[in-house]
């Protein structure tokens, strides 16, 4: 591999390649920038890294590279440089590693979901299934079993239950269309943000991540709202009527659509919702929203039902969830019943136990276990969730659940415990960032037989289980993938009580 200096000529990046790497050159890539950084010809890919990027080795520094495969070799711009690592993308893509696979997507590589397409599955699979290892083994240093073969997914496409749309008045452009310089007749948009760019939005007309009458209630709104000459969002100057749409469906194939307008015009609202209602008779629940907001959720907001019911159904192994256009549930409900037969079987409880559901959310898991357990105590920061899962207990006709609204490292105390009763089993299920410090420490004191911990980083997930190795050790390791397409990958870890604390107690 050598190393030169990009000339001016050379910084022009074709458009097949372009269209691969166009969300990091947004972010990143100023031509005219004070400082060179270099072209490495020749660099092979060897693995692949977080965030969805690949990982190339230039002397002793790792380089991160998006839009490339293991066995890639590339001419490589760089276009960020720290101590011991470097970030670019490609230039030219010198050979195809033998693992590539054509991406079945037209949009892929400029949106930013599903970046592994061109990985065959059972790679993917064995590259989740590496994350999972590499994280627990480097981050949390601790003694473990052998990683159980990761769950994949039975479907790999059309397994999402929700997508989120947004309208855009100014439409992300295509390399094509920039290379084709024709005049564009249409700069509006509904689609997905450019990663990267939060003002951006990407018009997508086919999306492979839910059932295809997604694909067609999309396209149908764009149509008509395009049509009768509606006006699309801005998101910098906040106007614009049309702005986001969310639209849900469950396997018992019962639909919500839900459309969120920035002002509220009762002739055109009414209008496109008795559209939607006409030309989609299977929608469960149809309705609105009006956000004038600067921020897009609608947490705050009412929601306005316009047709059907405000709900729809799904059904999880014989148990009912009611989901409403504020709730949180699992994006993929096939993978969701497996994780949690996986967390049930963890737990291995025998309906004498007391069980804390700490992140509990709506309450999927703490209804799913409390058919085997004394009593379940679900814990979630956010009330609305708490809510709704209090509705799914009454509606399942389960009486030995609880839930708690606070965030947990507040509500899980030392008076809570002695007042709810000690735990025999913890299952949490933190987001991203991990459990607090705090609550780790209160696992600890709580001490119960056993913790089983579900994550959806296994970085942050690591860094907890070192903070837990001095009482519990790692009994279980059951990677999932519930995300096809995507580096993201769950993890289920049961943890047990060591005996040699027993003893000392």
């Amino acid at each position: 591999m050598h190393t030169r200096w990009l000339s001016s000529q050379e910084k022009k990046v074709s458009v097949a390649t372009f269209c691969i790497n166009l969300y990091l050159c947004a972010k990143f890539y100023i031509v005219g920038s004070r400082k060179k950084l270099p072209l490495l010809e020749d660099l092979e890919i060897v693995d692949v890294a977080a965030e969805g990027n690949s990982i190339g080795k230039y002397n002793d520094m790792v380089v991160f590279v998006p839009g490339v495969v293991p066995g890639d070799l590339a001419d490589v711009q760089i276009i960020r440089k720290r101590r011991n690592y470097m970030e670019g993308f490609v230039v030219n893509l010198k050979k195809e590693s033998e693992l590539r696979v054509p991406a079945f997507c037209s949009h892929f590589g400029v949106c930013g979901g599903c970046k592994w397409q061109n990985l065959p599955y059972e790679k993917q699979l064995y590259f989740k299934q590496k994350q999972v290892c590499d994280n627990l083994e480097r981050i949390g240093k601790i003694a473990l079993p052998e990683v159980l073969p990761i769950v994949g997914a039975k479907e790999q496409t059309h397994y999402r239950n929700k997508l989120e749309f947004t309208f855009s008045e100014s439409r992300w452009l295509t390399a094509n269309e920039i290379a084709a310089s024709d005049e564009i007749q249409e700069r509006r948009a509904l689609g997905f943000h450019v990663p990267g760019r939060f003002d951006r939005i990407m018009d997508i007309s086919n999306c492979y991540l839910q059932d295809n009458r997604s694909n067609a209630i999309r396209n149908a709104i764009r149509d008509f709202t395009l049509a009768q000459g509606y006006s699309y969002y801005h998101q910098r100057a906040n106007q614009g009527l049309m702005r986001n749409l969310i639209i849900r469906n469950t396997s018992l194939d019962e639909w919500m659509v839900i459309v969120v307008f920035q002002h509220r015009d009762e002739e055109r609202i009414e209008a496109l919702m008795g559209f939607i209602r006409e030309q989609f008779p299977f929608i469960t629940s149809l309705n609105f929203v009006v956000n004038p907001k600067l921020n897009d959720t609608i947490f705050d907001l009412d929601v306005e039902v316009y047709a059907g019911s405000d709900h729809i159904f799904e059904d999880l192994d014989g148990l009912k969830f009611k989901i409403g256009p504020k709730s949180f549930f699992q994006t993929n409900s096939s993978q969701a019943q497996v994780l949690y037969r996986i967390t049930r079987d963890f737990a291995a409880l025998t309906g004498r136990e007391i069980v804390y559901d700490l992140y509990t959310g709506t309450g999927t898991i703490a209804n799913y276990l409390a058919r085997n357990a004394a009593k379940v105590i679900g814990v979630e920061n956010m009330a609305p969730a708490i809510d709704d899962a209090r509705i799914n207990s009454e509606i399942n006709n389960i009486y030995n659940t609880c839930f708690f609204a606070g965030d947990t490292k507040d509500v899980l105390t030392d008076e809570f415990i002695e007042r709810m009763g000690h735990p025999d089993v913890i299952v949490t299920d933190p987001p991203r960032a991990g459990m607090h410090a705090q609550v780790v420490q209160t696992l600890l004191k709580a001490a119960p037989d056993r913790i089983v911990y579900v994550s959806c980083n296994p970085a942050t997930q690591a860094r907890d289980l070192q903070l837990l190795d001095a009482d519990y050790e790692v009994k279980a390791v059951q990677p999932v993938d519930m995300f096809p397409h995507t580096h993201h990958v769950e993890n289920v870890v049961l943890l047990k009580r060591k005996s040699s604390v027993r003893t000392q107690e």
